[in-house]
């Protein structure tokens, strides 16, 4: 039986205009991102989803009712999808970062997925927590289409998983707007998707 996986990622933030890392940081909605959730929604009303999955984030839960309202749906909370902490650099902008962490920066720069920033997450670590979870949800709705709304980092690693691209090569790979949607089909796990398509 096919399995669809629709990664959505969460609407934009007040953040968002400054760059700043913010993946640990709880930031609700901007209007702009309440904006990008209603379209969302749109893309989503013909997809007969039957089941919705979501980090517990503000701004990935509020992106998921957007994107369901009216449809009478329980969101699961799944902390393993939350996005990678980037520990000392939250709330910095990468400018920023470069002054006053420069040797840290380089090497996050040069290889996200094996390091990270002082007292944050690597991409390895994300990974470690959020594919084990895709799993689960593939395995538990067998023939079903389910929402995930998660975050930019923690997609881009979960597709190049799937997929068996190079992870350490995610961030330069793999790009993600605000609210956009990437559909994964599955024919059981193990087997990698069958059909994979991203669409803003």
């Amino acid at each position: 039986m096919l399995t669809r996986i629709l990664l959505a990622r969460h609407g934009a933030t007040p953040l968002a205009a400054g760059d700043r890392f913010a993946g640990a940081t709880d930031a609700p909605l901007s209007e702009e991102g309440i904006g990008q959730a209603q379209r969302l929604a749109h893309r989503l009303a013909a997809e007969p989803i039957t089941a919705v999955y979501s980090s517990p984030m503000k701004r990935t839960l509020a992106t998921a009712a957007a994107g369901v309202q009216g449809r009478g749906f329980t969101i699961v909370q799944a902390p393993e999808l939350r996005e990678v902490d980037h520990g000392r650099w939250e709330g910095l902008t990468p400018d920023e970062v470069k002054s006053r962490f420069a040797e840290e920066y380089a090497r996050w720069s040069a290889d996200p997925y094996r390091y990270g920033p002082q007292g944050g997450e690597t991409g390895e670590q994300v990974l470690a927590r959020a594919l084990p979870r895709l799993e689960r949800i593939v395995r538990d709705h067998e023939g079903g289409c389910v929402l995930v709304v998660s975050h930019k980092a923690t997609i881009r690693l979960l597709a190049a998983a799937v997929l068996g691209m190079d992870p350490a090569r995610y961030r330069d790979r793999l790009s993600l707007d605000f609210a956009s949607l990437s559909a994964m089909t599955f024919e059981g796990w193990g087997r990698g998707p069958i059909d994979a398509v991203e669409r803003d």
